[in-house]
């Protein structure tokens, strides 16, 4: 891999697993604080409107400036956003500026690999990065319910030498740990050479700046393999981050399991999604990327059939196998989807397009989750339903791929 490939991987995984962590040790807050189960979905529901709002803009900006400085300036307004919790803010506005960061950060982290990484190796290193990004999410979910975790607290405080918190939450210390772990991210991302990549000056205008985006966004959609792979990892990163609350309340409410052993379930789909990142990484190459399509209809009919285990041994396994296929599946396609908007846009723009109708994605399902949880929809037909639509809708894309090919 180019000089500078791993050192963007360490900051990648440092900065997610704070941001991991930070859900957990955030929806403990608002449990702390009292208020109804609805309110965590809304968390990163603010955490991500981000991402769609600012979707023109993100792209040019990562394109404009030295994409590793970039990522540093962003992990400092993560810095900023846990900041407003150690001063007692909500924990839903000290999401929302973390929120700022990320959508900034990512154009950056994704244009850089695709700067400095030719299309043959593109699969691999997608391999790579979505690894990082997996065993972030797990290992954050892991120091998260740590950080949640009375004992762990107490032990803090005593290595901190804070005898006494006040009138402020025992998570403060905890906070305090995900600062300086947000502070390292930003030290490694400003040890990241510059790819040399240099684009054409963008409109300074907003208007311009959201045709500009707009006609890019049509660009993407209308291209046949751009369209399609645009379609599958829309829909994967959705349902993934919705997955994300409804295993939380599924292992509450059906497993009968605290937050820091629901927390911790879902390492299981993390570990499951670095071994399918692993396999297709290894054995899929970019022209084959198609080909793994109904892994889609896979996955989405094993969500519905975890909504029904009551055994925590079954549920480990449905989950770490729900993880394998989603990794095989999500790995060729985001690859092929930054080749060809590589080659239709821009390494920023191509990013920020596929930021933005992902995290539209995630505000929809997010949204629906919320409305569901909020009307009292019991959570195994709950999750059921969302299995169902994964799998239909995986069908309807593995169909229109066939007519795509058949026209070609």
């Amino acid at each position: 891999m180019p000089t500078g490939f791993y050192l963007i991987i360490a900051a990648q995984f440092v900065s997610a697993l704070a941001d991991n962590a930070l859900l957990i040790v955030s929806i403990a807050l608002l449990s702390e604080q009292g208020l109804p189960a609805w309110w965590a979905p809304m968390l990163k529901f603010v955490f991500t409107i981000s991402y769609v709002v600012l979707a023109p803009f993100v792209g040019p900006l990562a394109d404009a400036y030295p994409k590793a400085r970039l990522m540093a300036w962003m992990n400092g307004v993560k810095i900023l956003g846990v900041a407003t919790l150690l001063l007692g803010f909500n924990p839903l506005v000290a999401f929302a500026i973390a929120g700022l960061g990320a959508t900034a950060y990512a154009p950056a982290k994704y244009g850089l690999i695709t700067e400095i990484v030719g299309p043959n190796l593109l699969v691999k290193a997608n391999g790579w990065l979505e690894t990082s990004v997996v065993c972030a999410a797990l290992l954050g979910a892991v120091l998260g319910g740590f950080l949640v975790n009375t004992s762990v607290i107490t032990t803090l405080n005593g290595l901190l030498h804070i005898d006494s918190l006040g009138s402020m939450s025992p998570l403060y210390t905890s906070l305090l740990v995900l600062l300086f772990i947000y502070g390292a991210a930003s030290l490694l991302n400003l040890g990241i050479p510059h790819s040399g990549a240099r684009y054409p000056a963008s409109p300074i205008h907003p208007l311009p700046l959201i045709k500009d985006f707009w006609c890019a966004n049509r660009l993407l959609w209308r291209d046949a393999e751009g369209g399609l792979s645009l379609a599958v990892t829309t829909i994967f990163w959705g349902l993934g981050a919705t997955l994300q609350f409804i295993i939380l309340k599924w292992s509450a409410d059906v497993l009968h399991l605290p937050l820091e052993q629901s927390a911790y379930l879902q390492t299981a789909v993390a570990v499951g999604v670095v071994l399918g990142a692993g396999i297709a990484g290894r054995w899929i190459p970019l022209h084959h990327a198609q080909r793994v399509l109904p892994a889609g209809v896979l996955m989405g009919l094993m969500i519905t059939v975890i909504a029904h285990v009551q055994v925590i041994s079954a549920a480990l396994m449905f989950l770490a196998l729900i993880g394998v296929v989603g990794g095989i599946l999500v790995v060729p396609l985001n690859a092929l989807l930054q080749h060809r908007g590589y080659v239709l846009l821009s390494a920023g723009r191509s990013v920020a397009v596929q930021g933005f109708n992902e995290n539209l994605s995630v505000l929809c399902m997010l949204g629906v989750y919320t409305a569901l949880v909020a009307a009292d929809v019991p959570i195994v037909p709950l999750l059921t339903l969302f299995g169902l639509c994964t799998a239909v809708a995986m069908g309807l894309l593995i169909h229109r791929g066939i007519r795509t090919s058949s026209v070609r």
